[in-house]
């Protein structure tokens, strides 16, 4: 099992959609929909998903099966410390971003996705949901 590590503000950044008029509220729908079970046939096994958040979206309240980074400044400098303490403590990590500065900080190992691969697991579970 591995954990999701998720850069909020690259994935919420990826799609035009207004996120720009209202961070906090982006990264708080981005980070509801990351609540429910990843699943798919191209979604590896998750047992933890960890969504680091910056700036105006850092007091985003963090849904049950979420655990929040508040990065206290750079996004990116959070993101790689907690894919290095994930690592060290022996955890497989999947990160999710863009950012290819950031991808080169993150350990060895690392298993790193774009946000629109994330965006469109999110998009397909949303289409299959009953209701």
């Amino acid at each position: 099992m591995r954990v999701l590590l998720v850069d909020a503000a690259n994935v919420v950044g990826a799609r035009p959609d207004g996120w720009w008029r209202d961070r906090a509220g982006a990264t708080g729908r981005l980070v509801g929909r990351l609540a429910a079970p990843l699943t798919g046939d191209d979604v590896p096994a998750v047992d933890e998903v960890v969504v680091v958040v910056e700036g105006a979206a850092r007091d985003v309240p963090a849904p049950a099966g979420v655990r929040l980074v508040r990065a206290p400044g750079s996004g990116d400098d959070a993101l790689a410390a907690e894919a290095a303490a994930l690592a060290a403590a022996g955890r497989a990590v999947l990160a999710v971003t863009a950012d290819r500065g950031l991808r080169a900080r993150l350990p060895a190992g690392t298993d790193v996705r774009g946000p629109g691969w994330l965006l469109g697991v999110l998009d397909r579970m949303a289409c299959n949901r009953p209701g």
